[in-house]
């Protein structure tokens, strides 16, 4: 994405999708958006252009962006499944301890996949794994197990 300033007007907004399409996002200053699509044999030219208010603005950016979105969302599935990145916190209870004592596939279903620890990932690990503060883990399971697991691991 590139920026690009439009003095009296707001920002420019321009990006290539993965599949070459070309789209900039106008931001007024007056906080109204103009979302621009260009023609695909003639990236310089404007195939479409549709001007938003802000109330529609905020309605799209929702639309993109819905408010239980998180960064640390991996991967939602149509079967109910989330894949999420939980950090565990120098302060947690849980640092220092082996992993099966935290008993979280057992109290909420979910399971830890794998553990990102600096530039190492620890595929599966064991119930005697060895968790560590700083380590970010990756929790499968439903919505509520995982906010569960989530919970469980950010005592301190």
């Amino acid at each position: 994405m590139s920026t690009t300033p439009l003095p009296g007007i707001g920002v420019k907004y321009d990006l290539t999708t993965r599949e070459h399409q070309h789209l900039s996002v106008i931001a007024h200053r007056d906080g109204a958006r103009t979302v621009n699509v260009y023609r695909s044999d003639d990236p310089d030219a404007c195939a479409q252009s549709l001007r938003l208010n802000v109330a529609e603005s905020a309605a799209l950016i929702d639309a993109l962006m819905p408010a239980h979105h998180s960064p640390n969302v991996l991967h939602t599935t149509d079967l109910g499944l989330v894949a999420e990145r939980i950090e565990l916190s120098a302060a947690s209870y849980w640092n220092g301890r082996v992993l099966g004592e935290s008993r979280i596939r057992t109290d909420t279903g979910a399971s830890i996949v794998a553990v990102l620890r600096r530039a190492e990932a620890i595929p599966s690990p064991a119930p005697d794994f060895r968790l560590a503060g700083g380590d970010t883990l990756i929790v499968i399971g439903t919505r509520e197990g995982v906010e569960t697991a989530a919970e469980i691991l950010g005592r301190e």
